[in-house]
């Protein structure tokens, strides 16, 4: 495990992938079955979020959809300074979909939208207290 977070910290690696699903249950069973999946489910107020694990490592997670539109997957690169990021991707060109914004105990996390129009979100994460 050790390695892995060592991995996802770093600035520029990918680090989570989240699904935004109108049926998030069978998701994770699809999921479940095609990769071999487990769950740990956790609510966060506003419905069920399920953790995706492979073996004991956490790598994403399973929420339902907040918008009409098909499901989709959401991938998020570390960054040093999310704040920073955004700024520099206005200065590209990017659109700010939402953000930057603090995701109590994980980190600080934007959604961007590049200018083909490929949408990718960032997240600068808080320091570890093991």
């Amino acid at each position: 495990m050790k390695e892995y977070q060592d991995v996802y910290m770093t600035p520029g690696a990918f680090s989570w992938n989240e699904l935004s699903s109108p049926d998030p249950k069978k998701s994770c069973e699809f999921y479940g079955t095609l990769f071999g999946w487990s769950f740990d489910t956790m609510n966060l107020g506003q419905g069920d979020y399920h953790v995706v694990k492979v073996g004991e490592v956490a790598v994403g997670g399973v929420m339902s959809q907040q918008q009409p539109g098909p499901a989709t997957w959401g991938a998020y690169v570390t960054v040093e300074n999310c704040d920073a990021t955004v700024d520099k991707a206005k200065g590209l060109g990017a659109v700010v979909c939402a953000g930057p914004f603090d995701i109590p105990s994980i980190g600080r996390m934007a959604v961007l939208q590049d200018p083909q129009g490929a949408v990718i979100q960032v997240i600068s994460y808080f320091p570890r207290t093991e």
